[in-house]
């Protein structure tokens, strides 16, 4: 009877052994399966995925390195552009020219630029042209020109 009993035994282990057996294969065939989907179906290990990853990651660095850089230098190209301008009209000989004056500001970011100035009086025009160095003119400005150069640099 005790023989019996063992082979009872032995035989429920066999069948715990058989359904632990089971469950694992059916959890490694999930972790396969993820893993085929993280592989994106390459035959290769994790090792050597993780490896090209980083491969990938080094180069997009790299790309993200070059493009800031290039944006810098853009940026400084377009802060040295003309990016403000502003025309002014008025009538510089006080009812007898007919706002045919103006003064015009070319300027970049940092109030660097020219001011032209075009004055009409009946028989004669005349054009002046200041330069400003970060908002310092060369020569003082007039009223006009000065109310130019504010107007462009509050766009």
């Amino acid at each position: 009877m005790r023989a019996e009993w063992i082979a009872i035994g032995a035989l429920i282990a066999a069948g715990v052994a058989i359904a632990v057996a089971a469950a694992v294969w059916w959890k490694l065939r999930a972790v396969r399966e993820g893993q085929l989907v993280l592989l994106g179906g390459g035959k290769q290990d994790l090792v050597d995925f993780a490896v090209s990853l980083q491969g990938r990651i080094d180069d997009l660095h790299r790309a993200v390195d070059e493009v800031a850089a290039g944006l810098s230098r853009v940026d400084r190209r377009v802060d040295a552009a003309v990016s403000k301008t502003s025309l002014v009209r008025y009538d510089a000989y006080g009812g007898s020219g007919g706002h045919q004056s103006a003064s015009i500001a070319l300027l970049d970011a940092a109030r660097s630029g020219v001011v032209l100035s075009a004055i009409q009086g009946r028989d004669y025009a005349r054009i002046y042209v200041k330069e400003l160095d970060q908002g310092r003119p060369s020569v003082a400005l007039s009223p006009e020109e000065q109310e130019a150069v504010e107007r462009a640099m509050a766009r």
